[in-house]
């Protein structure tokens, strides 16, 4: 493995700012009249645990629990200190990604560990994004390019959406920014191999 970088995920302190990596996923911030509740639904335990982990770092209060389709869904309480992210990314009801955002190590790190996943020949990698926010795709690959990781938009008419970051130069920078994966198999093998 490369050596590791001054600006991973792992060098930098938690911050309520990192949940903005769950929402440039397939996250959801639910304003009420007691705060902002940011909200994912995820496909695997591991990936249910480390964000809560990463929320509670960040001093939210995070519980898991199922989705109505019976998979892990991590829910923050209703704060508000997560009122000024969720403003700046919706716009009325629909999610928007905030105008010149470029995603910190920690942003990358929760959106990797949202929905990223190793592809089946191991030399590409996939950041999952939203599908019922389409129009954040070009915005998010800007945003992930400003941050020097390259990707390709791909799977805009399925239901699994994604930025593909290939060749070993561009998965070396994204697992440098990443950090170390959470100490589980499953979180190990979804983790950009260099």
């Amino acid at each position: 493995m490369a050596q590791l970088s001054f600006f991973s995920a792992d060098s930098e302190p938690p911050a309520v700012a990192d949940l903005a990596g769950l929402l440039a996923a397939q996250g959801q911030a639910v304003v009420s009249k007691d705060g902002v509740r940011v909200s994912i639904v995820v496909d695997d335990a591991w990936r249910a645990d480390a964000i809560v982990e990463l929320v509670r770092a960040a001093g939210i209060v995070a519980e898991v629990s199922r989705s109505e389709e019976g998979r892990p869904l991590v829910r923050t309480a209703y704060v508000p200190e997560l009122a000024e992210l969720a403003a700046r990314w919706t716009r009325g009801a629909v999610k928007s990604v905030p105008s010149g955002w470029i995603p910190d190590s920690r942003q990358q790190r929760a959106w990797m560990l949202a929905s990223g996943r190793v592809e089946v020949d191991g030399q590409r990698y996939l950041l999952g994004l939203d599908p019922h926010a389409p129009d954040t795709y070009p915005v998010l690959a800007q945003s992930l390019m400003r941050a020097g990781v390259a990707p390709t938009i791909v799977g805009v008419h399925g239901s699994a959406p994604g930025l593909r970051i290939s060749g070993r130069r561009r998965l070396m920078h994204l697992a440098e920014n990443i950090g170390q994966p959470p100490d589980d198999p499953d979180a190990r093998r979804n983790w950009p191999h260099t």
